[in-house]
């Protein structure tokens, strides 16, 4: 293939969508056969879930970069830069290495449409891509986490040497079903036979489903449950917490998770149940996992900005839930205002109605995030109306909003942002924006 900018090597896969549909796992299997099987003889660790996949991913990799490992991490969406996605011991992979993977990448895809087989989906170039980017690097360990549902996304073609299934709630309905067993069933699509599973034993709708599964396949299932996780104290920048792990001898873990969302404790003792799972042939050591928690990081989920800016990539009802709690917990007597986006294929009133009958928000501020999927700020801005707030803006941007926000804010008060990973990635994008503008002129940005 001729030699490519980065920046035309991405415009090309962001026009994908245009012109191609989602492939059955054959394609991709031949894709990848004719690229020499990158993902063959890869120890990979496979995440499907509903929320905390990324989190998941994130503090699995943590312990096993800490206990010496070269990992992988393959996570989607990204937030600011598509690199993101590609990260070998948390780098993202440089722009040269991206573009010769993506160049013997769509060396085949051409091939393939040569002899009338169809082009990748814009998911299924960046997995390939991925696969090949891992092998590049020689990672001793991937962590691999599932775009859409489980069963038929275009990562199960691969082989793991554990699979993982974090909290399942009612998300992506058109896609994956309407009910919470509909939702399991393709989660639990990605355990492979004799392959043991991790998973979040809180559903009890779920969790039979996915048992059944882990039965049919022969599958060690591995639950995690939630009354085994206390939390013991709480600051503004971590959570300290008690994990049991039953088995023949209770195991107890005294656990710091970096993030100030409650939900992370969850998604801490699922990582490590699932390293402990695999223990027996990857050895890690209690000090090593206490570590890994500890220092684990993940953009987007509670991180604050600025001292007072709180973003959250929370974007379905079950995720505002868990957003909520944390509000209530961090902000006290303090005043609230919210910045909020949302995208037409989430249950967009159930999140507003969910905001407005726990919290009563100083202002609220809704934007357009930048996708064809995205509500229109007005009709966001109608809808919390509706649910009887009285302080409601809409801008038609996310800088936009934030700008109105802050100058909304009271003193001393908090600006939560949340209901979309689009509004998270644009925000951190304006912050470093702005951070970019002090360090090469000093002082504040008056944009903001």
């Amino acid at each position: 293939m001729a030699e490519i900018s980065y920046e035309r090597a991405v415009a090309y896969i962001d026009s994908i969508p245009r012109f191609t549909k989602k492939n059955d796992g054959k394609n991709t299997r031949e894709l990848l056969r004719r690229l020499g099987n990158p993902d063959q003889g890869l120890p990979i660790i496979h995440v499907a879930g509903t929320n905390g996949k990324g989190s998941v991913c994130a503090m699995l990799e943590s312990i096993y970069r800490t206990s010496g490992l070269r990992m992988g991490l393959f996570t989607s969406p990204h937030l600011v830069r598509l690199l993101e996605r590609f990260q070998i011991d948390r780098r993202e992979v440089s722009e040269e290495a991206f573009l010769q993977a993506f160049g013997q990448v769509m060396d085949k895809v051409h091939e393939m449409q040569r002899e009338g087989l169809p082009h990748p989906t814009y998911f299924e170039i960046l997995f390939v891509i991925g696969m090949i980017l891992f092998r590049m690097a020689e990672v001793d360990l991937l962590l691999l986490e599932t775009g859409l549902g489980g069963r038929l996304d275009a990562t199960n073609v691969v082989d793991p040497i554990l699979s993982v299934i974090t909290s399942i709630s009612l998300d992506h309905m058109e896609y994956l079903g309407s009910t919470i067993p509909e939702i399991a069933f393709e989660k639990a699509g990605i355990i492979k036979p004799g392959v043991p599973v991790v998973y979040d034993g809180g559903n009890a709708e779920a969790s039979e489903v996915i048992e059944k599964r882990a039965r049919e396949l022969g599958s060690l299932a591995f639950p995690f449950w939630h009354e085994n996780a206390e939390i013991t104290s709480c600051t503004d920048r971590s959570i300290r917490f008690t994990l049991k792990i039953p088995g023949g001898e209770t195991a107890q873990f005294q656990l710091e998770v970096p993030f100030l969302a409650e939900y992370q404790v969850l998604n801490a003792s699922l990582a490590v149940t699932a390293a402990l799972a695999l223990r027996d042939r990857i050895p890690v050591s209690r000090d090593t996992i206490l570590e890994g928690i500890r220092t684990a990081r993940w953009s987007g989920r509670m991180e604050v900005f600025e001292g007072s800016v709180v973003i959250d990539g929370a974007h379905n009802e079950d995720g505002i839930r868990q957003f909520l709690r944390t509000v209530k917990r961090i902000s006290g007597n303090m005043a609230v205002s919210l910045l909020f986006a949302a995208l037409k294929d989430k249950d967009v009133k159930g999140m507003v109605r969910e905001i407005c009958r726990q919290i009563h928000f100083d202002s609220v501020v809704t934007v357009t995030v930048d996708t064809p999927r995205a509500v229109p700020a007005r009709e966001l801005a109608e809808l919390f109306s509706k649910e009887g707030e009285e302080r409601v803006y809409f801008r038609e941007s996310a800088p936009e909003g934030l700008r109105l926000a802050l100058s909304l804010r009271p003193e001393g008060g908090l600006l939560f942002c949340a209901g979309s990973l689009y509004l998270a990635g644009e925000l951190q994008a304006e912050f470093e924006r702005r951070k970019a503008a002090e360090d090469r002129f000093g002082g504040k940005d008056d944009q903001l």
